[in-house]
């Protein structure tokens, strides 16, 4: 078996790995949800219930890091030549106008307890925002033990760190209202988690308007892509540069660039040394370049096969003859 073939075997299995346990931690935090729901019902508890939509917000957020692990090995084809990776910035934008949707009933209903107080069961409050705390935690610290060099998997931990800041949240509200007894407490926090609910949608929904809008990713700014390309030798000048997204850590760039005239070899091995550059600092993987050169002279003969009359007629003979 060769090196090269070797080394992919290795890569595809890491990847499998940190797929799978992508698939775990989305089972896992769909069962803290669940809890949440089931709690929030139980202990008649409004800052459960918009803890448990926000948890479902990021069983959301693993689902589509799944479905971009998965959709990423399917081959692209002749219809969709870039492949399928971009399913995963629809359902973002279509479940983050739902969620937009539920944080707003949240919020009304909370503005309703806060004219009519209805004080929850704090002592269960607690309890059931405690148990989804402690398995977030153990999400938390297994994908934080793999979450080094995969882009996919640290995304996945940010999520499921916002949960951790919930539900531990829940949990002080719960201790709360059962030594105060106060109702207020239980909106209060209800609000205080739609509101990171509202933080998440808009920033989910903006990553994906920014995919579709072609933007330049983040870790790219097109000046930084430009400067960094003319800085190698042999490069004299880059023009027409775009950069853009179609999924998760798939990015591709085309770009104009000026030579000094040279061999096809030559040409062919700054290529190479771009596409490196490209994909070592800035994870850019798809690379098309289109080659101009700046000293070629230009050809000033010139053919002409069609009839033509007037005055550029004459002025074209009397060069002719001179």
């Amino acid at each position: 078996m060769s090196a090269h073939a070797g080394h992919a075997r290795e890569a595809g299995a890491h990847e499998h790995d940190h797929t799978g346990r992508l698939v775990v931690a989305l089972f896992l935090t769909f069962g803290v949800a669940v809890l949440e729901v089931t709690g929030g019902i139980v202990a008649h508890s409004l800052a459960l219930l918009s803890d448990s939509a926000h948890v479902f917000m990021d069983v959301l957020a693993l689902g589509i890091s799944v479905a971009a692990a998965w959709q990423i090995r399917r081959p692209a084809n002749h219809r969709r030549s870039y492949g399928y990776a971009r399913f995963e910035i629809l359902a973002a934008l279509a479940n983050g106008f739902l969620l937009f949707g539920v944080t707003v009933a949240i919020a009304i209903e909370a503005f309703h307890r806060f004219a009519v107080p209805a004080a929850p069961r704090g002592a269960e409050m607690a309890g059931f925002a405690a148990a989804g705390l402690a398995v977030n935690l153990l999400i938390g610290f297994t994908l934080a033990r793999h979450a080094h060099g995969d882009m996919n998997v640290r995304a996945a931990l940010l999520h499921v760190a916002s949960d951790v800041v919930g539900s531990a949240a829940v949990v002080a509200a719960g201790l709360a209202v059962a030594r105060s007894g106060a109702a207020w407490i239980d909106p209060a926090v209800s609000l205080a988690v739609a509101a990171l609910i509202v933080v998440g949608v808009v920033r989910i929904v903006g990553q994906a308007a920014d995919v579709l809008l072609e933007s330049a990713p983040a870790h790219a700014a097109i000046p930084v892509v430009r400067e960094r390309m003319r800085a190698l030798a042999g490069v004299v000048g880059v023009h027409d540069l775009h950069v853009w997204t179609i999924g998760s850590n798939a990015h591709v760039l085309s770009a104009h660039v000026l030579l000094a005239d040279k061999r096809i070899s030559e040409a062919s091995l700054i290529q190479r040394e771009l596409e490196t550059m490209l994909e070592r600092e800035f994870a850019i993987d798809h690379v098309t370049i289109q080659f101009e050169c700046v000293s070629c002279e230009a050809d000033e003969r010139i053919v002409c096969t069609q009839a033509a009359t007037g005055p550029s007629v004459a002025a074209g003979e009397a060069r002719s003859s001179s």
